[in-house]
């Protein structure tokens, strides 16, 4: 028989784990749709029914959940902030954010245990504690925050992956908990209504484009001038904006859709004409969707635009950027559930460099 890890494999996979072990399809759906669909986590109801053999509910039944120990609301904005540990003691955290559609909430999951990416204005990119999320765990983070805000008479309508880490330096099982979260017999969540966010990672953005995924492309670009963006999101000192423009592109032409490029606003920094003139070069023709997003930094050494200034730019984007402009609320500022500021309730100082 196989080894397969149901952590990894995980409900992707019920079929193949229920062949491997010579269950029926069928005993796999059932599973499936119990967990997945309805949020029933209990092998041994499972094994009371006799609709599913003891042995393989028990292996199912082996998938580690994660621990909740920590629950944040922002009294400002309504959004929440779960802190979770890991069967091995990782924190991670995921956010709940609230949408304007009256009752519909889109979960913000995590992909990894802090981040390799070292973005200076990043908390996560700080901590100390790292690896890659499991597929079952990233599953796990919706299932308790779904299960939680149906409690409170709302629904969850969308997932974006932007939490905490690079969710293509976890590709397969990143692509594998996408997959089974708009899984009809699953949540059963709109492919557009999912977000898999990425720096520019130009390997992984080219396979998801040749895959077919039809989850949403977010791109966080940081500055279109390699100098300036290689000191804020040094992975971009191996892909050029112009490589990550052009799988970019790539992708926004096979797919006949617009790429959403995430642009962190950083005072005195990169917000200058310079830095729409370059925006504009690099991006050209290609179908974009320019979101900018407030930096949120928890160290205070990088601070948001006033209003001045994001007027001045934004004016310099209208010259130079012949493409939607919008900007992009990032909520939960003081439950430090904002972009930037997840660091699995480690105190995460300001950097020494």
């Amino acid at each position: 028989m196989p080894e397969l890890d149901p952590r990894d494999q995980g409900p992707i996979l019920f079929e193949t784990l229920a062949a491997a072990m010579g269950a029926s399809g069928p005993v796999a759906r059932r599973l499936f749709g119990a967990v997945l669909r309805h949020g029933v986590f209990d092998p041994e109801s499972w094994m009371r029914s006799r609709q599913v053999p003891r042995w393989f509910a028990e292996r199912v039944g082996e998938l580690p959940r994660l621990t909740l120990e920590e629950r944040r609301a922002s009294p400002v904005d309504r959004f929440e902030k779960l802190l979770f540990r890991s069967h091995d003691g990782m924190p991670l955290e995921t956010v709940l954010i609230p949408l304007e559609k009256t009752g519909a909430v889109s979960v913000c999951l995590s992909s990894q245990v802090g981040c390799a990416m070292g973005c200076v204005f990043c908390a996560t990119a700080r901590m100390t504690s790292r690896r890659n999320l499991a597929t079952w765990e990233i599953l796990d983070q919706f299932l308790q925050a779904r299960a939680l805000v149906e409690a409170q008479g709302r629904r969850v309508t969308g997932a974006v992956f932007m939490g905490m880490g690079e969710p293509f330096l976890n590709y397969d099982r990143v692509l594998a908990a996408a997959d089974l979260l708009r899984h009809p017999a699953g949540p059963a969540i709109g492919a557009k209504a999912i977000t898999i966010s990425t720096v520019g990672i130009v390997p992984a953005m080219d396979r998801f484009t040749d895959e077919g995924w039809r989850f949403r492309l977010s791109i966080s670009l940081g500055s279109a001038l390699d100098e300036k963006r290689a000191w804020l999101v040094p992975v971009a000192a191996r892909w050029p904006a112009a490589e990550v423009m052009a799988a970019a592109r790539r992708h926004a032409l096979r797919r006949r859709t617009r790429v959403m490029l995430s642009y962190v606003c950083i005072s005195n920094l990169n917000l200058g004409e310079e830095d729409a003139k370059a925006l504009g070069a690099l991006i050209g023709d290609t179908p974009v969707r320019l979101d900018l997003i407030d930096v949120t930094d928890p160290s205070g050494r990088f601070q948001p635009p006033g209003a001045a200034e994001l007027k001045a730019f934004r004016d310099a984007l209208t010259r130079h950027v012949g493409q939607p402009v919008a900007r992009r609320y990032s909520g939960g500022k003081d439950i430090l559930a904002a972009c930037g500021t997840l660091a699995g309730g480690e105190i995460v100082g300001a950097s020494s460099s």
